[in-house]
């Protein structure tokens, strides 16, 4: 398949992009410098800020995607508004414009339920959650992407068991590897299609609990 990422050069966009490029896929990363994140065959970089315009971002992405991952975070309160919740608003727009239908969106864990922020803990992370909460909002009433929306809470640096559960009831660590692998074994699998999917680590493989959906 041929797959633009955005967000290519973030933590889980890195381990995402090697892993799709070691199954054969041609891969288009993103970010806002011009120098090439991956030296391979099947790698092309595109420089591309997503706080710029929607006309400027249109323009800069072809139609013969078959996929978009959006897995951009602005990292910082700043950014925030500008990359977390309109940035990803424009590419979702960008996507539909261009007539490429799938789309896989990494989110945070209970975006969509403000109400369990208090109660698993989160209060800290309230603004991003605003953020991420009216993006994913918009994906699912605005679109008609044929998304899927990952929700993964905390993002560890821990080496991935490839094991998770799904669909969680409270949040706990993920392992960005196991994340990342995650958000590959979702690509093609058509229980995944139009689904809001909270998971953590755990103790099922993943294409299994990906496959009990």
């Amino acid at each position: 398949m041929k797959i633009l990422i955005v967000g290519a050069s973030g933590r889980v966009g890195t381990i995402l992009t090697l892993q799709l490029l070691a199954l054969g896929h041609e891969i288009t990363g993103t970010s806002r410098h011009n120098k090439p994140l991956f030296d391979h065959p099947n790698y092309k970089h595109l420089n591309l800020d997503i706080t710029q315009q929607l006309a400027q971002i249109v323009a800069k992405i072809t139609d013969d995607f078959d996929a978009v991952y959006c897995v951009a975070g602005s990292g910082t309160d700043e950014g925030l508004l500008q990359t977390d919740l309109h940035g990803a608003i424009k590419i979702m727009t960008a996507a539909e414009s261009k007539g490429i239908e799938r789309f896989i969106h990494l989110s945070f864990g209970f975006s969509l339920e403000p109400a369990k922020w208090k109660e698993e803990g989160l209060e800290e992370l309230t603004d991003y959650g605003i953020a991420k909460h009216y993006a994913d909002q918009w994906l699912i009433n605005n679109t008609k992407l044929n998304y899927t929306l990952m929700q993964p809470c905390w993002l560890t640096e821990t080496p991935g068991s490839g094991k998770i559960t799904v669909n969680i009831q409270h949040h706990r660590s993920n392992s960005i590897e196991n994340v990342a692998n995650t958000l590959v074994a979702v690509l093609n699998n058509p229980k995944t299609f139009r689904k809001v999917i909270s998971m953590h680590d755990g103790d099922i493989p993943i294409e299994e609990a990906i496959n009990s959906l």
